[in-house]
């Protein structure tokens, strides 16, 4: 089994980024949601290449506890580039200073949440958008990143096996378990009125499932419950039937393709982040099961709760057309890569 380190994902996003760094250099970013999973990428990325190609990038990262992800990764939170404010994506009070980029990633992206207070869900992506993008027009910021989510086309129908960005499905609007993808839904639309109104420069990301290191194994995202189990030894539980289908990026890939959409990517455009490589939630355990021990699994075919019981895998064609972004990591080599960051010894 080849050898496997972070620092190897880290020089794939320098390297596979040439062209993007130039455009950073001297930059000033601010950054909300720059703690959580995919926050923490394009930290990693950015102090990495910055040592490399020293660019002189400036980094503010709004998060609610600096403290707490201080002691969570320390090399990041004393980065002498990256600087740290407390508040809440809704009401922050605006940093003095000019800046050029802005990244809006902060979201609450919990089943728990969205389930048992839809209103404060669908009010943190909808009012921390907003928020986001009033700051973007009173600093004049250059070009702005959102992430939004694959969750913006709702029930992709079964018989479409890839969602591409022309579908104009949609949540159900009278569903509260579809409030965070409804909120999503608003939130670009928010992005499209600040681009005509006040000419904000804008690209969406619209994200599908992942995986790679800092991903939590222990919230509701199934890939990384299995991941868990199959580390701990234990046989793999799908509770409900095991057709649903997924698709799972790397957070390599994933990173990349933000850092290309921030400085590339034609404004007011919206692109599928995601792999286009479908496996059902059965499949995905007899995968994690071979990939990292035998462990085994079971489907108890329980009644399916989710919010999506169906397919939910992107058209990844027009960034690729337009980009040249590809997958490069595969799913074994993803679970793998998961896994021995979260302390897996390997085979």
């Amino acid at each position: 089994m080849t050898p496997w380190h972070f620092e190897q994902d880290l020089d794939f996003i320098t390297g596979a980024a040439a062209d993007v760094w130039p455009s950073l250099r001297g930059a000033r970013l601010f950054i909300t949601g720059g703690t959580g999973f995919i926050g923490c990428w394009l930290l990693e990325s950015l102090r990495h290449a910055d040592q490399r190609h020293h660019l002189g990038v400036q980094a503010t990262v709004l998060t609610r506890d600096p403290e707490a992800f201080r002691r969570k990764v320390p090399h990041l939170a004393d980065y002498p580039g990256f600087s740290f404010i407390a508040g809440d994506v809704c009401n922050f009070e605006t940093p003095p200073g000019e800046f050029t980029h802005l990244i809006h990633a902060a979201t609450d992206a919990s089943a728990d949440l969205n389930e048992n207070d839809p209103r404060r869900m669908f009010d943190t992506v909808l009012q921390g958008t907003r928020r986001a993008l009033d700051f973007a027009v009173e600093k004049a910021v250059g070009r702005v990143l959102f992430l939004s989510s694959g969750a913006v086309y709702g029930q992709q129908p079964w018989e479409m096996e890839k969602v591409a960005e022309d579908w104009t499905g949609g949540p159900s609007c009278t569903d509260p378990r579809a409030a965070y993808a409804e909120g999503k839904r608003a939130a670009e639309m928010l992005c499209a009125i600040y681009q005509k109104q006040f000419g904000v420069k804008i690209s969406t990301a619209r994200i599908f499932a992942l995986l790679g290191p800092y991903l939590s194994l222990d919230i509701h995202f199934a890939a990384g419950n299995f991941i868990r189990d199959a580390m701990q030894g234990k046989s793999i539980t799908v509770n409900g039937n095991g057709l649903p289908c997924r698709s799972y990026l790397y957070a390599s890939d994933l990173t990349l393709w933000l850092w290309h959409m921030l400085v590339r990517a034609e404004p007011g455009k919206s692109y599928n982040v995601g792999s286009d490589v479908s496996i059902s939630v059965r499949e995905l355990a007899e995968t994690v099961s071979d990939t990292l021990g035998k462990v085994g699994y079971k489907v108890l075919g329980a009644p399916d709760q989710g919010w999506n019981l169906g397919r939910y895998v992107p058209d990844t064609s027009l960034i690729g057309h337009d980009l040249g972004l590809h997958q490069t990591i595969g799913l074994n080599e993803a679970i793998r890569r998961t896994a021995l960051w979260h302390g897996w010894k390997g085979k």
